[in-house]
């Protein structure tokens, strides 16, 4: 998500075991068991998953909402590699609901899936969810699915929202030496630790160049995705309307669309200096053209797969596997968009 989801942060505390299965050539279950998990390194490469390692797998995804960009790229990715693995991939879509999501793992605990990835968005039911389904190793997405998840896959939060912060930072402080009218953290409180982490790391890497933030200039809104993020925001410019710098530090690129798309209507889109998180196809042009943008910490969700499928296979097996999967994530704005990105047109 970038939220979505997908970072950051002030890392995520993640218990980490791991539950076995019989081999793939029985179809009945063994009784959990809790090897312990590996270290966890301070990121994983992105690699393709070896052609026919998953052969004779049943596995399961859920998606956080395929209406969302960030997440279809991520769930393409997973797709691919799934296919690339010779695995049998249950998906399953949430939509941005719990209710949903604990109607997947009912339908992966009826398809004996073998272990699976969760991606949905609220936090607090990840132990119900977990409950509601079968007793195989989960891997979470971006979003902290505990107690009984093996691994958090996707986002280091607070490092991310450093690299956002500071990059936001470095923008003020070139262009107004640190000084600003007001602060707008766009929050998404469902996620649980993954929006504290994630702001956190915002304020911490703005705090970094600027010094630390003017408490009595900043407001906190609920923003989660595009449409929320563009009424909220609007909302608050109403509240500001001498405001002529505003720091936008967001949980991700949705939220700072939404925030643009609320400035422009009221014509005060120059007012707003946006940190954001994702680095999607849906902010390319912003980062290339938008002064203002300063730039995103990137994700790189086109490659989630690459991460979550070969560990996925590994903890279906019953091996250990690191207690975080985390992403490697990078700074990019209009310098370096085309190394990343180079097929962008704007």
């Amino acid at each position: 998500m970038r939220l979505s989801y997908s970072s950051k942060r002030s890392a995520i505390a993640v218990l980490a075991i791991v539950t076995l299965v019989l081999p793939v050539a029985s179809s009945a279950f063994a009784a959990p068991k809790f090897p312990k998990s590996l270290p966890s390194p301070e990121f994983v490469e992105f690699q393709k998953v070896k052609k026919g390692s998953g052969k004779g797998l049943k596995l399961g995804y859920i998606s956080l909402g395929d209406s969302v960009p960030f997440v279809k790229l991520v769930s393409d990715s997973i797709k691919a590699q799934a296919k690339r693995a010779g695995v049998k991939l249950e998906f399953c879509d949430s939509q941005i609901d719990a209710a949903k999501a604990l109607a997947c793992v009912q339908l992966f605990k009826t398809k004996k899936v073998q272990a699976y990835l969760n991606f949905q968005l609220d936090a607090v039911a990840g132990p119900s969810i977990y409950k509601a389904g079968p007793r195989v190793p989960v891997i979470a997405i971006d979003i902290n699915q505990t107690p009984k998840q093996v691994s958090f896959m996707g986002a280091n939060n607070n490092r991310a929202g450093v690299i956002a912060g500071r990059g936001v930072g470095a923008l003020m402080k070139a262009k107004f030496d640190c000084k600003y009218d007001a602060v707008v953290l766009m929050e998404s409180p469902g996620v649980g630790s993954v929006n504290e982490a994630r702001i956190g790391g915002n304020k911490q890497g703005f705090a970094e160049i600027c010094g630390a933030l003017d408490l009595a200039k900043v407001k906190s809104i609920d923003s989660s995705f595009l449409e929320k993020a563009q009424s909220s925001f609007k909302d608050a410019l109403t509240t500001l309307p001498n405001a002529k710098t505003i720091v936008v530090m967001a949980m991700n690129d949705d939220s700072c669309l939404g925030a643009l798309a609320a400035a422009k209507q009221v014509g005060r889109e120059k007012d707003i200096y946006l940190a954001c998180h994702g680095a999607d196809p849906t902010s390319w042009c912003e980062i290339k053209n938008n002064p203002n943008w300063s730039g995103d910490a990137a994700y790189f969700p086109e490659k989630y797969g690459q991460i979550g499928i070969p560990y996925l296979i590994q903890a279906a097996r019953g091996k250990a596997v690191p207690a975080k999967l985390q992403v490697d994530h990078v700074f990019i704005n209009k310098d370096n968009l085309s190394k990343y990105y180079p097929k962008v047109k704007c």
